[in-house]
């Protein structure tokens, strides 16, 4: 089904789209806020993920937490490169 792959690929796109945005906001106002906006990004999608009551919930839900991977994925290495 069309929509369960998107349900699966989801996160990961939307990881992959929020590292490459992350970039830039991290450059412009640092590692402390780049890591709040994907926290709450995080914390949003499992929210969302946890009361979806359709398919559609659980997907933006996903995208949500790839966001908040993406840019959790891209301050850390951020920091792993800087030390």
């Amino acid at each position: 089904s069309q929509l369960l792959t998107s349900f699966t690929s989801s996160l990961y796109i939307a990881g992959l789209i929020s590292s490459f945005l992350a970039s830039p906001v991290t450059g412009a106002f640092g590692r402390k806020p780049s890591i709040l906006i994907g926290g709450a990004a995080f914390l949003a999608g499992s929210a969302l993920g946890g009361a979806a009551v359709n398919v559609y919930m659980l997907i933006l839900g996903r995208v949500l937490l790839g966001v908040g991977v993406g840019f959790a994925s891209q301050v850390c290495t951020i920091v792993i490169f800087a030390v």
